[in-house]
C-alpha cells in the first residue's frame, strides 16, 4: 500500500512539475463556448490547436461546467477546431496566436443531420468531479435499472451503503441526506430510500465538505439526491417496466408538459418485492473466571416483503422572464411484511447439544407520508444575482405490529407519527468583477411521536404489557439557521469564506416514565475554501467547516428493537450531540481522456456516537436456560480523529470504453471509556480506546459492444476494521448490467445481476468479558432484473441539463 501511495504521489508531482517548468514563448489561450441559440454554455466541449508549421505540436483541452476553457501552447500559428457531440464542428484555420489572447464567445450549432442518426448519443462521464463535490449522473447506469436509491448510493464513488441500510461517506456514517436540496421527511430515512425507484432519480451529489450555506448537520458530509424533471417543450415522458427474481415488480412513469408560461411535471411509481435475508449469531459465554459457560447458535431467515407507491405531481409557473414559482405535492404509501424465524440451538461448557427452540417473529408495517413544497425564485438584472423562499410542509405516519411466537407469546406495537416544516430564504449578490456575497436565513421544525409496545399474551389470550420495554417517546426538534458567506476571485485564486449561526432548542420526552430531556444550544459554524488554478483543468483547493451530528430517531428510542429477545437495540434520550472539524485537500486535473481527483481529509469530533454492547441486567429463560439479556446502543464517547486519502479516477480510452475507479484509505483514532452497571450491580468501565484504519474500493466500467450494446461491470471492496469491542471483516461484491436499445432508439431492454457472487454480508467478531460472539447478517440475496423503458417526444440524444440553481439541484441547501 505505501508502495502505491508514494507511486501515486510521485505521477502527481511528475506531471505538476513538467507542466510547471519554464519554457520560452509560452502563451495562454482562453475563451467560453456556448450554445448559439440559447447562450448557455457547454461543458466537456473538446478544443483542438495544431501548429500549422509543425504538426508535432498539438495541444488541447476540455470546458469547464461554465463552458470556458484556459490552454498553455507555444506561440506560432495555429489551426483551431472545437467538437461537441450532436453540434457542427467549429473551425479557425491559421491563427496567429504569437502573445496571451482571449478568442472570446465561441457560438456552436446543433447539427440536424446527427439527431437524426439513431448511432449518435450524448453520454457524459458517469461521474463528474469538481473540487468541492462529484456529479453522479444516475441515467446512464445499467446497475441500477429495477432497483431504489439505495442501489444507486452503493454505487456511488466514496459512498458505502451496509447489509443493514446504513449509508456511510468515505468510512463515516455521520451522513445528510437530502432530495432535491431539502432533507428527506421519512421517519425512517434508510427504508425510505429503498422504497423510491431509482429511475425517478437524475443525478446524486456528493459534498463531503459542505460550505456554510448548507445545513451543519453531518459530520461526514452529505448526499443531495435530485429527482428528474423535464425540460422540453410539449409533452414528454418515459415508461419503465421491470420484473426481477426473487420477486421485484415495478411500474414507473415520468411525465412532463412544458409550454412559455408554465412547466407540468409528474413521477409516478408502484413497486413490489420480497427479499429473502438470513443471519446468524455463535455466541459463547463465559463464567466471571473466562471459562466456558454454554453455547447458544442462533440461526435467522426472513423474507422482506414490501409494496409501494410513491406519487410526485408539481407546476413551475413562469411569473415573467426571469421569476418562477414551483409547488409540488408528493405522496408515499408503503405496506410491507417481514415473517422472520429465529432458531437457538443450546450447548453446554463441553459443545454438547441439550436443546433447541423456535422464535418466530411475524411482522406487519404500514407507511404514508404527503409533503407539500413550494419554491420562488427571481433573478434580477445582473447574472447571478437572485432572491428565493422556500418551504415544505410534511406528514409522516409509520405503524408497526410484530407478533412473536415463542415459548412465550409475545406482542411489540410501534405507531410512529412526524410532522416537519421548513422554511428559508436565500439571497445572492454579485458585486465587482468576480465577487459574491450571499446570506439566508432557515427554519426547521420537526414533532415525532413514538408510542411503542411490549408485552405478552397469555392463556386467555389478554395482553400483558412489559414495563421494561413500554414507552411513549416525544421528539420536537426546532433548529433556526443564519448563514452569510463572501466569495472572490484574484486572478487564479477564489476564496470562499462563510458562516453559520445554528440555535437548537431540543426536548426528548419519556411520557410513560415522566422523564423529560431538554437540550439548549447555540453554535457558529465557519467554514474557508481556498482554490488555485495552477493552468489550464488543474486545480489545487483547501477547505475547512465545522459540523454537527445531533442524535434522532432510534438513537434516542429507550427501546426500539425486539427481533431476539437476548440481542436488543437500545437507544439513549440523553445523548448529546457530535461535533466535527473538517479538514481537507485537494487536487484536480482534467486531461482529454482522463481526470483525475485526489483528497487528503482530516476530521477530529468530540462526543461522538459509538455503539456498545453490555448486559441489561435482564434475563430471558431459553429453554430453561437463564440467558443474559445483551442491549448494544449508542453512547457517548470523548474523541474521534480520522485520517484519510482518497482519489477518483476517471478515463475513457476509446469511444467504447470508459473507466471509473475510487480508492479510498483512512485510519481512524477513538478515545474514551464506557461505564455500566452489570447484573451484580457491579460498575464495570470499558476502555473503547482503539486505533483502526481499513480501506475500500470501487471500480466500474463500461464498454459498447456491437449491435448498440453496453455492458456495465461495478465490483467494490470493503477491507476489515477493527472496533472497539471486536472486528468488522472485509466484503467484496459485483454487479452487472447490460442494455440494448430498440424501436428505433425509443426503447431500451436492459438486464442486470446484483450481488453476482451472493457474498455482501455484514460479518463482524465481539469479544466482552461475558460473551465471544461471531455475527453474519445478509439483508438480501442475489438480485436479477428485467427492465424496458420507452421513451415518446423524447430522445437520447437530447440534451436535458437540470435547472441550474447554483448547481445545487434546488433552492433549498440542507
Amino acid at each position: 500500500m505505501k508502495t502505491f501511495l508514494s507511486v501515486l504521489f510521485l505521477s502527481i508531482s511528475i506531471s505538476f512539475f513538467a507542466q510547471n517548468r519554464p519554457e520560452a514563448k509560452k502563451i495562454q489561450i482562453s475563451g467560453k463556448i456556448l450554445d448559439k441559440n440559447s447562450k448557455k454554455p457547454l461543458d466537456y466541449a473538446t478544443i483542438t490547436l495544431i501548429n500549422a508549421n509543425k504538426s508535432s505540436d498539438v495541444n488541447g483541452g476540455i470546458t469547464n461546467d461554465k463552458g470556458e476553457f484556459d490552454i498553455e501552447i507555444n506561440a506560432g500559428i495555429y489551426n483551431i477546431k472545437i467538437d461537441y457531440i450532436s453540434y457542427k464542428p467549429f473551425e479557425i484555420k491559421q491563427k496567429q496566436l504569437f502573445a496571451t489572447t482571449n478568442l472570446g464567445e465561441l457560438l456552436l450549432e446543433i447539427d440536424a443531420t446527427q439527431l437524426n442518426e439513431v448511432e449518435i448519443r450524448v453520454e457524459k462521464t458517469l461521474v463528474d468531479i469538481k473540487l468541492d463535490k462529484k456529479v453522479y449522473s444516475v441515467g446512464k447506469d445499467l446497475i441500477v435499472k429495477g432497483g431504489t436509491v439505495s442501489d444507486v448510493l452503493d454505487n456511488i464513488p466514496s459512498v458505502q451503503v451496509d447489509q443493514d441500510g446504513a449509508i456511510s461517506l468515505r468510512g463515516n456514517e455521520n451522513v445528510r441526506i437530502l432530495i432535491d436540496g431539502k432533507p428527506t421527511n421519512a421517519i425512517n430515512v434508510t427504508e425510505a430510500l429503498r422504497q423510491i425507484p431509482a429511475d425517478a432519480i437524475d443525478k446524486v451529489e456528493v459534498v463531503t465538505n459542505p460550505s456554510a450555506r448548507y445545513d451543519s448537520e453531518g459530520g461526514g458530509g452529505l448526499l443531495n439526491i435530485i429527482l428528474k424533471k423535464g425540460k422540453n417543450q410539449g409533452l414528454n415522458g418515459s415508461f419503465i417496466l421491470s420484473g426481477g427474481y426473487p420477486n421485484a415488480y415495478g411500474l414507473q412513469t415520468s411525465l412532463n408538459y412544458k409550454s412559455t408560461e408554465f412547466n407540468l411535471f409528474s413521477n409516478i411509481g408502484y413497486n413490489y418485492r420480497d427479499n429473502p435475508g438470513n443471519g446468524l449469531n455463535d455466541a459463547r459465554f463465559k463464567n466471571p473466571d473466562g471459562s466456558t459457560r454454554n453455547f447458544i447458535i442462533e440461526r435467522r431467515t426472513n423474507v422482506r416483503e414490501r409494496e409501494g407507491l410513491n406519487l410526485n405531481f408539481g407546476m413551475d409557473y413562469f411569473l415573467g422572464k426571469n421569476t418562477t414559482w414551483t409547488n409540488a405535492i408528493s405522496y408515499r404509501n408503503n405496506n410491507g411484511l417481514n415473517p422472520e424465524t429465529v432458531t437457538f440451538n443450546n450447548f453446554d461448557a463441553n459443545n454438547v447439544f441439550l436443546r433447541s427452540n423456535v422464535r418466530f417473529n411475524d411482522q406487519q408495517n404500514n407507511e404514508f407520508n404527503v409533503e407539500y413544497t413550494s419554491n420562488f425564485i427571481h433573478k434580477f438584472k445582473r447574472d447571478g444575482h437572485k432572491l428565493s423562499f422556500d418551504a415544505a410542509f410534511s406528514i409522516n405516519n409509520e405503524d408497526d405490529l410484530t407478533n412473536i411466537t415463542d415459548v412465550i407469546n409475545e406482542r411489540t406495537t410501534s405507531f410512529q407519527k412526524q410532522s416537519r416544516n421548513i422554511i428559508q430564504t436565500d439571497y445572492v449578490l454579485p458585486f465587482g468583477k468576480d465577487s459574491q456575497f450571499e446570506a439566508g436565513y432557515k427554519g426547521e421544525f420537526t414533532d415525532l411521536n413514538t408510542d411503542f409496545g411490549v408485552g405478552t399474551i397469555n392463556a386467555s389470550g389478554a395482553y400483558i404489557p412489559n414495563v421494561n420495554f413500554t414507552n411513549n417517546v416525544q421528539y420536537l426538534e426546532k433548529v433556526n439557521a443564519f448563514y452569510s458567506q463572501l466569495g472572490s476571485k484574484f486572478k487564479k485564486l477564489s476564496v470562499l469564506a462563510g458562516l453559520r449561526y445554528e440555535h437548537s432548542n431540543i426536548d426528548v420526552n419519556l411520557i410513560t416514565t415522566n422523564n423529560f430531556n431538554k437540550k439548549r444550544y447555540g453554535n457558529f459554524f465557519p467554514s474557508l475554501f481556498l482554490t488555485y488554478e495552477l493552468q489550464s483543468q488543474a486545480s489545487v483547493s483547501a477547505s475547512y467547516s465545522r459540523r454537527i451530528t445531533r442524535p434522532r430517531g432510534r438513537l434516542l428510542n429507550p427501546f426500539s428493537g425486539y427481533t431476539s429477545n437476548i440481542n436488543v437495540f437500545q437507544g439513549d434520550p440523553d445523548l448529546d450531540p457530535a461535533f466535527t472539524d473538517a479538514l481537507d485537500f485537494g487536487y484536480l486535473k482534467k486531461w482529454t481522456k482522463l481526470t483525475l481527483s485526489t483528497s487528503l481529509y482530516t476530521n477530529r469530533t468530540t462526543d461522538v456516537f459509538q455503539f456498545a454492547r453490555r448486559e441489561s441486567g435482564l434475563f430471558a429463560n431459553i429453554n430453561g436456560v437463564q440467558t443474559p439479556v445483551l442491549i448494544i446502543g449508542p453512547v457517548n464517547l470523548a474523541t474521534e480523529n480520522r485520517l484519510g486519502f482518497e482519489f477518483t479516477l476517471n478515463y475513457s480510452p476509446t469511444k467504447w470504453w470508459k473507466l471509473n475507479s475510487n480508492f479510498n484509505f483512512f485510519k481512524v483514532q477513538t478515545r474514551g471509556n464506557f461505564t455500566y452497571i452489570n447484573f451484580n450491580n457491579q460498575t464495570i468501565t470499558q476502555n473503547f480506546d482503539n486505533d483502526a484504519q481499513a480501506w475500500f474500493t470501487r471500480l466500474t466500467s463500461k464498454i459498447t459492444l456491437p449491435n448498440k450494446i453496453d455492458w456495465q461491470t461495478n465490483f467494490t471492496y470493503n477491507a476489515p476494521q477493527s472496533t472497539p469491542q471486536g472486528r468488522v471483516l472485509g466484503v467484496y461484491g459485483m454487479n452487472l448490467g447490460f442494455s440494448k436499445d430498440v424501436l428505433k432508439d425509443k426503447g431500451t431492454l436492459a438486464f442486470n445481476v446484483s450481488d453476482v457472487f451472493n457474498s455482501r454480508k455484514r460479518m463482524f467478531t465481539t469479544q466482552l468479558p461475558q460473551v465471544d460472539s461471531y455475527t453474519e447478517f445478509q439483508r438480501a440475496v442475489r438480485q436479477f432484473t428485467l427492465s424496458f423503458t420507452y421513451r415518446f417526444n423524447k430522445k437520447k440524444t437530447d440534451r436535458e441539463k437540470p435547472v441550474r440553481q447554483d448547481d445545487d439541484g434546488g433552492g433549498m441547501q440542507g
